[in-house]
């Protein structure tokens, strides 16, 4: 053989054999085979990440809670000044009845 039909047919042959390895990396099956392997190894840490997060979510919402019930009863408390000045003035009314008594004893 001549070496220019030699070189072509050589070139054939590697051009063939690129193609094929061409499509074999990029068909289907293989593509889904990556994305299973990428799901596998990233599945344990998202796992993970999303376990935390609820996690979270629940100290969250049991410090929500604290806080609202915190503020509630300071707004209890903050209305229970009108009983506290009307219990006052019942004592005060209640001690100067027994200097009354008191006195009208003497």
């Amino acid at each position: 053989m001549e070496e220019p039909e030699m070189q072509l047919k050589v070139k054939k042959v590697t051009d063939k054999f690129t193609e094929s390895m061409y499509v074999l990396a990029n068909e289907p099956s293989v593509a889904l085979y990556r994305l299973q392997e990428h799901v596998r190894r990233s599945l344990p840490e998202l796992a993970q990440h999303k376990a935390d997060m609820q996690s979270w979510e629940e100290q969250s919402q049991g410090a929500i809670y604290t806080v609202e019930y915190a503020c509630s009863a300071i707004k209890n408390m903050k209305d229970s000044g009108v009983y506290f000045k009307n219990i006052e003035g019942l004592l005060r009314h209640t001690i100067s009845l027994k200097d009354r008594l008191h006195s009208a004893r003497r």
